[in-house]
């Protein structure tokens, strides 16, 4: 038996917490990059209010890293819990809160108090920011409306894409180059595996690879770069999207990137021939695997897609 495999999962929310929970299984040199680009809930009433990061999505993935025994998972379901009440506390994470409260202790130190916040949850991996500021979401969405003279909206803001009906066109960044963390490079320079979801694509997934300081990164990694595909499009951003579509939108963004291997659930693709052309167009190998909960829900099941990233991490 070799050393396990050094992976960075790029991703956020639930999609992210998913893949974790899969990799978490593999090795324990497990490092999350993730997205900082969350206006909406608790985060976005603390961006607005604090100068921090929106601490969301990095308080989920903490919490899919804590530690297996009772203590550390004790704390793990303290932070996602959701404090009740009609104030102005009412509906926050309290790890949102500790996160933000650390970020002070630390000076303004997001890496630092996200390391501390990693010793209180006894995290088996590290989480990292993919930005060192916040991010705003920008995208062009083509409307469902067919008397609709415009047809194409611009669309600010995370919530706003993800709620937004129609279909998302394409997506940037503001600022456009925001400074990157360097141990989130070095993460990306001594990795053997890195990889891209399964989340929300246009605002979760594929904002990473518009960071010119992540994309020039991955460029030159050596990682072997595996993307999970969606189970079902995402109602507001992918509508109506295949898994084929889904590729073909992120080979778009890619950049230079290389891509070595496609994961989706076997179940859930419709067309396979498809879908391996679209795999093959990206010079990529397709690995079809049952990854998807038992109970038929559209969610990933850490066990099944363990097994099916262990199936590929030792193909270097």
């Amino acid at each position: 038996m070799g050393a396990p495999p050094r992976v960075v999962a790029f991703g956020g929310g639930h999609g992210l917490a998913a893949a974790l929970g899969a990799w978490r299984r593999i090795t324990p040199d497990l490092t999350a990059v993730v997205t900082v680009a969350d206006d909406g809930g608790s985060s976005g009433r603390i961006r607005r209010e604090m100068p921090v990061l929106p601490p969301g999505d990095l308080r989920m993935a903490l919490a899919a890293l804590a530690g297996e025994d009772p203590a550390r998972q004790e704390m793990a379901r303290l932070f996602q819990h959701r404090l009740g009440g009609t104030g102005v506390l009412a509906g926050h994470p309290v790890g949102n809160l500790v996160l933000t409260g650390l970020v002070e202790l630390h000076d303004g130190d997001t890496v630092r108090a996200l390391d501390a916040a990693r010793e209180l949850v006894g995290a088996c991996g590290r989480v990292l920011p993919m930005a060192d500021v916040p991010l705003d979401l920008v995208a062009h969405v083509e409307t469902i409306d067919p008397d609709d003279p415009a047809r194409t909206r611009t669309i600010r803001g995370q919530v706003a894409i993800a709620s937004t009906p129609g279909r998302v066109r394409d997506i940037l960044l503001a600022p456009p180059d925001p400074p990157v963390h360097p141990d989130v490079l070095a993460a990306i320079a001594t990795a053997d595996v890195v990889s891209l979801g399964p989340g929300s694509w246009y605002t979760s997934v594929l904002p990473h690879l518009l960071v010119p300081r992540l994309r020039a990164a991955l460029a030159a990694s050596p990682a072997r770069v595996v993307v999970v595909l969606n189970l079902e499009p995402q109602p507001g951003e992918t509508d109506g999207f295949s898994p084929e579509e889904h590729l073909r939108v992120l080979h778009a963004h890619l950049g230079g990137v290389a891509l070595h291997t496609v994961i989706a659930d076997a179940e859930s693709v419709v067309d396979r021939c498809g879908l391996l052309s679209a795999v093959r167009e990206c010079g990529a190998e397709l690995v079809l695997a049952p990854v998807a909960e038992l109970d038929g829900s559209p969610r990933h099941d850490p066990t099944r897609l363990s097994a099916a990233l262990t199936s590929v991490v030792g193909a270097r």
